[in-house]
């Protein structure tokens, strides 16, 4: 159990402050509040597993539909009662929420991606029977529409019908002549709901009627004339009967609900959980946050963990590396004032109170927490005046209470152990301390500025010393811990950098014992030796992967020159390959002339066919042929046949003799299975000069594209598609580009420019206007 004492000190309620703040929903904004660590593995698993598949969604592009919805809870406990009513206005804040439920419902409903969320939010339905009712019952003001029954729109004609008919024989009334001499003005008003015109006083038994009403003044009398009385009560019955069935109306929905509370209950339950899961992720995401690994055994690995508040708030934090395993359970940090030692336990505190919350952390991949049952804090001065406990008191009565409570499960965090009495004595009491916590299994990470507690820690088995980096130059903190070294306080050198006197630093010197200063001296030896040494490995890496660089070069170079030799071979063959096609063309020419030398041609033809042979041999032993298994061919495959020197599309296959009947271009025929071989891409003569004479006539008409169609594509499919794109588009200078993407969920709008924003090609973007496609197209600017 880790007390609320111990989360407030580590300022985990200001996390939670920024978690409920992405909440759509009053319920989930105090449910986000209400996180507290888990004690199950499984549980912390699984919230973890929940949030990774909501971000997983929105690296997709497809955030969750959520929207800002009431808590319907106490409408639904009001009319759970048999016969209890609530008023429209209260019935209409059931829309916004069945409505983002119906969303959830339709998103979630058949995907096989988000298994964990399925499972989570599977019951979510929406109950659009009793939403589209309520849609078409009540308006944002709670009033009742005409369109939730058709009784209710027929009174409310009719009574828009007499009330036309009133006004408009009040209106005749008023302008009569015999009348309008009695009238205080023309206007016609109601008055305790009746329709009346302005009498004056002295004048009020000239016109037949019924006073409703006097002035403030005394002077006016607002009378009924007699005619209308009538039309007036036809009204008010017509009232009463909107009434009647606006009251059915509302008791029908509220009966609807009664029937459904329970499962309206659950599933806004769900919902709000699902929002909850919406906030954690929202807040990963902006905190860049990654899914530790929770350790059953007591071990911490913090991989460039970041302080989650410094990150919020904008400030540059250097990442964090601490480690804690079986063999090391103690560390503690020394380093100067202000070094950043207690924001380091902090963030290691931090991170593991989210980690038990399954929030992801601000760390790298690989970050290991352990699963604690507590966390014991001794941060801050605790100097209590009402109990008069000085600060020393305080500490060990914290500290007492730490030793009684600590144990296997706990991980403890002390600050400046040791402080607020005699160095010595405080010393003594902080090497107990560490020695009591460490029999007990407990994990520790404490800071202190006592140099012996240092030496107890160096010699002491399964404790660790750590610094925090220091700037000897600069008088500067790093703010970087290094474990496997103690640091130093540099009091007196900061001291003597904001202005204490030199002859008083000097006389402080003097008086620092003759062992300590030779301590501090052995660490600076100590730490500039260090320092030679990480040099000298680093210095060692960048020549090893110099040399590995080389030996790579000079492998790629070697296969290079060993293509281009090929490729010169082939080349030349392939010339002389055209030049003898070329002669045979030409002596085929003399054979019809050259008669009488019958003899000599046909030798001369044999000779070229002879060199022909060879250097199709030549080339083919460039290009070793791939035989193809003969079981393995199927009708509808292209292979190459060695009868036809092309590709062809396999028809028909007799297995009995060995045959298959094959299609090159126009050309049909058949050839033994044996003949075939893999493709090679090549076509028959026919069919490849006219493709090549369509393509070279494309290339004179084809202009550089300024468009491209991204519709029924998801956004990785899309962004692979457009990518080169952009790229042949900036180097046909084109300086404008249309992207058509279409309206949809926006889904792949939305993916299309968040690529767009980031991409060093593009100088702007915009909505297409009307004539260009409007939302379903987003118009580029290159650069």
């Amino acid at each position: 159990m880790i007390s609320t004492d111990t989360l407030k000190r580590l300022e985990f309620d200001k996390i939670l402050d920024t978690v409920a703040s992405y909440a759509h929903c009053d319920a989930s904004h105090f449910g986000a509040l209400s996180i507290t660590p888990l004690s199950a593995r499984d549980e912390i698993e699984l919230r973890l597993g929940l949030v990774d598949e909501v971000r997983k969604l929105t690296r997709f592009g497809i955030s969750l539909k959520l929207s800002e919805f009431e808590d319907i809870t106490p409408q639904v406990r009001a009319v759970r009662p048999t016969g209890a009513v609530i008023s429209p206005l209260e019935l209409q804040r059931f829309i916004p929420t069945l409505r983002v439920m119906s969303a959830i419902s339709a998103q979630l409903g058949f995907r096989t991606d988000v298994p964990l969320l399925t499972s989570q939010a599977g019951s979510i339905t929406g109950f659009p029977d009793l939403l589209n009712p309520l849609e078409h019952t009540v308006n944002e003001e709670g009033e009742i529409l005409d369109t939730a029954s058709r009784l209710l729109a027929d009174i409310r004609g009719r009574k828009k019908g007499f009330t036309a008919r009133i006004k408009k024989r009040l209106e005749e009334i008023v302008r009569e002549r015999h009348t309008a001499i009695f009238l205080q003005d023309d206007f016609i008003t109601q008055r305790s709901g009746r329709w009346v015109i302005p009498v004056r006083m002295d004048s009020k038994g000239m016109v037949p009627g019924v006073v409703h009403d006097v002035s403030n003044s005394g002077e006016t009398a607002f009378m009924e004339p007699l005619e209308i009385i009538g039309l007036a009560n036809e009204l008010e019955n017509l009232v009463a009967d909107e009434r009647a069935e606006e009251i059915r109306i509302v008791r029908q929905i509220c009966n609807w609900i009664r029937e459904d509370a329970e499962q309206i209950l659950e599933q806004f339950e769900a919902l709000v959980r699902l929002d909850i899961l919406n906030c954690i992720a929202t807040l990963s995401d902006k905190l860049r946050s990654e899914t530790p690994v929770i350790s059953p055994t007591p071990a911490i690995l913090l991989k460039s963990a970041r302080h989650p508040i410094l990150t919020l708030m904008g400030k540059e934090v250097v990442p964090l590396d601490l480690e804690l395993a079986a063999d090391n359970r103690v560390m503690v940090v020394t380093g100067p004032n202000t070094g950043g030692k207690t924001i380091a336990i902090k963030s290691a505190g931090l991170l593991c109170v989210m980690a038990l919350c399954g929030m992801p952390v601000p760390a790298l991949p690989g970050t290991v927490l352990p699963l604690v049952e507590s966390i014991l804090v001794d941060i801050g001065d605790e100097q209590s005046i009402e109990e008069s406990l000085s600060t020393f008191s305080a500490h060990i009565f914290k500290i007492s209470s730490i030793i009684e409570e600590a144990g296997q499960g706990a991980l403890v965090l002390l600050d400046e152990l040791g402080t607020g009495t005699e160095p010595g004595q405080g010393a003594a009491i902080a090497c107990a301390v560490l020695k009591e916590l460490q029999n007990k299994g407990a994990l520790v990470v404490a800071t202190t500025h006592l140099t012996e507690i240092i030496g107890f820690v160096q010699r002491e088995e399964g404790m660790v010393n750590a610094a925090m980096a220091f700037d000897r130059d600069k008088l500067a903190p790093l703010y970087r811990l290094v474990v496997g070294e103690p640091g130093e306080s540099h009091a007196l050198e900061i001291a003597s950098r904001y202005g204490l006197p030199d002859r008083v630093v000097r006389f402080a010197r003097g008086m620092l014992g003759t062992m300590e200063a030779d301590f501090h001296s052995l660490l600076r030896d100590l730490k500039g030796k260090r320092a030679q040494l990480e040099r000298a490995l680093a210095d060692m890496a960048e020549r090893e992967e110099k040399v590995a660089f080389a030996e790579r070069n000079l492998v790629d170079r070697r296969d290079e020159a060993a293509q281009l030799v090929k490729d010169a071979k082939e080349k030349g063959l392939l010339e002389a390959q055209q030049i003898i096609w070329k002669a045979k063309r030409e002596v085929a020419t003399l054979l019809d002339e050259a008669k009488r030398e019958k003899t000599k041609t046909r030798e001369a033809k044999e000779k070229l066919d002879q060199a022909a042979n060879e250097l199709e041999q030549a080339l083919e032993e460039l290009h070793p042929e791939e035989n193809v298994d003969p079981e393995k061919v199927s009708v509808g495959d292209v292979l190459f046949v060695k009868p036809l020197n092309c590709d062809a599309t396999i028809l028909a296959i007799d297995t009995r003799s060995g045959k298959a009947r094959v299609r090159a271009g126009s050309m049909e025929m058949e050839v033994q299975v044996n003949s075939l071989l893999k493709p090679k891409g090549k076509e028959p003569k026919k069919v490849q000069k006219r493709r090549e004479k369509q393509q070279a006539q494309e290339q004179e008409r084809a202009e550089p594209a300024s468009t491209i169609n991204l519709l029924g594509m998801r956004v990785e499919e899309a962004v692979g598609v457009l990518e080169p794109f952009l790229n042949h588009a900036a180097l046909d200078r084109i300086p404008e580009v249309h992207i058509v993407h279409g309206k949809g969920t926006g889904a792949l709008m939305k993916g299309v420019r968040s690529y767009l924003a980031d991409h060093p090609l593009v100088a702007s973007f915009r909505t297409g206007e009307r004539y260009e496609g409007g939302d379903g197209v987003t118009v580029v600017t290159l650069r």
